[in-house]
């Protein structure tokens, strides 16, 4: 099957045509997570103009917006273990449309500096503690189990497709209106999803075991920590994106230094940039959606093409080269982290799964702050071109990893035996199969 067909494939859209819910959120969240987007253009550019193009300042916010989640990610999945999904979204939304709008005013009044927007940063992260787990485990209870590595990647298209246009957005209002106005429609942009929260039928969600509320919070702790360790494919899934995550998806660092440093562009190269890498990958979830599963084999194989682009994205010199590879890179991208997502959260029991979630968020963002610090420090040496080197060496480690765990390595050198002793025997005549 083509990728054109597998896009196109009628069982793509499955969740969106089977659960009025699921339509509610998902058309919320196509306008806010846009809203997102131009924010994190803008913000990542405002500290590059406010520090005069400093790739540490950039790392800096980084680690300012996700350090939260590496000091408290853990805990907020057993709070949202015992918490009503949806009414915790609508607390953790309304506090990121506050302090998307704080920081549209201190920008539109010009008194916006470093310090403050690394400040409103560490806020926004602190939201996104409990927002992460409670948004990755609400999916399930929209749509099922049949439907969830649907719901998963359709989930992961709407992000890319809003990838695609916040970016191309943010770069154009960054050059002709600035950086406040950006900040100040993502504010706005939250009312759509709040709206679609408020909107739903309780009766039609999914029912869902909840966490017993009488454990203390390090109980809780350590019982999901210990089911990830003793459950094979989980733990495989949640080490591979630790190695990932760490080192390789740092594209809010790099990508304003490959613009402004590297290819010796502005605000709209970037945006462009950025644009080009959500193309990818909205191509990879789609194609994601059609599969209707998870798969470990794709997952695996699709690890080591993120870091093999990643190694060919750091020998670009040109906008057009740098563009084309981003959006291959964008496709593995999608293709890994969607069917990580999904194999987790099939994997795991209800009560269990705020937890679970909450360790893949954060391996996925609590360690954001060392590795934008990691990155930043990369690129501030060796420019754009060492970091992504680095950074693509990770998914090859990764991959390699997965093909050990999963036994792809063991079936891959037996096809390599076989047809090693196919051509040893004379004429070139194949051995028979046992």
């Amino acid at each position: 099957m083509s990728a054109m067909t597998a896009i196109t494939h009628a069982r793509t859209f499955d969740s969106l045509r089977k659960h009025r819910n699921y339509r509610l959120y998902f058309g919320g969240q196509v306008v806010s997570v846009t809203g997102t987007w131009v924010q994190n253009v803008a913000q990542a550019w405002l500290v590059v103009e406010l520090s005069h193009s400093s790739p540490l300042a950039v790392g800096v916010l980084a680690a300012c917006q996700f350090g939260p989640y590496a000091i408290l990610g853990l805990l907020g999945g057993v709070l949202v273990d015992r918490l009503d999904y949806r009414r915790t979204l609508l607390f953790t939304q309304s506090a990121m449309m506050c302090t998307a709008a704080v920081l549209g005013i201190l920008a539109l009044t010009h008194v916006a500096q470093v310090w403050m927007v690394d400040l409103i940063a560490a806020g926004n992260g602190v939201a996104l503690v409990l927002d992460t787990p409670a948004r990755q485990s609400f999916t399930i209870q929209m749509v099922g189990r049949r439907e969830l590595p649907n719901a998963v990647a359709l989930n992961s298209s709407l992000f890319n497709a809003s990838r695609i246009m916040g970016p191309a957005l943010g770069g154009v209002l960054i050059a002709t209106t600035g950086v406040a106005v950006c900040f100040l429609i993502n504010a706005v942009s939250f009312i759509a999803v709040l709206g679609g929260l408020m909107l739903m039928r309780e009766e039609d969600l999914y029912p869902v075991q909840h966490a017993r509320r009488g454990d203390s919070m390090l109980a809780g702790m350590k019982e999901g920590l210990a089911y990830a360790r003793r459950t094979e494919p989980v733990r495989t899934v949640l080490l591979m994106m630790l190695v990932v995550a760490t080192i390789g998806i740092n594209f809010n660092v790099l990508l304003p230094v490959l613009a402004r440093i590297t290819l010796h562009s502005g605000a709209e190269v970037f945006g462009l940039l950025s644009s080009c890498f959500g193309a990818g990958a909205l191509a990879g979830a789609l194609v994601a959606a059609s599969m209707g599963r998870a798969l470990m084999r794709v997952l695996v194989v699709a690890a080591g093409g993120f870091g093999l682009f990643e190694i060919v994205l750091a020998l670009q010199g040109t906008v057009a080269g740098a563009a084309l590879v981003l959006a291959l890179v964008g496709v593995c991208f999608t293709l890994y982290t969607a069917n990580s997502n999904s194999t987790l959260q099939l994997a795991v029991p209800d009560q269990l799964r705020g937890r679970v979630m909450a360790l893949y968020a954060y391996v996925f963002f609590g360690t954001a702050p060392l590795g934008g610090l990691m990155t930043g420090w990369l690129a501030d040496r060796g420019g754009s071109r060492l970091a992504f080197l680095v950074a693509g060496s990770s998914g090859i480690l990764a991959c390699a990893y997965g093909l050990v765990r999963t036994g792809g390595l063991r079936r891959i050198t037996r096809r390599m035996r076989r047809r090693r002793e196919t051509f040893d025997v004379p004429g070139g005549a194949a051995l028979p199969r046992e």
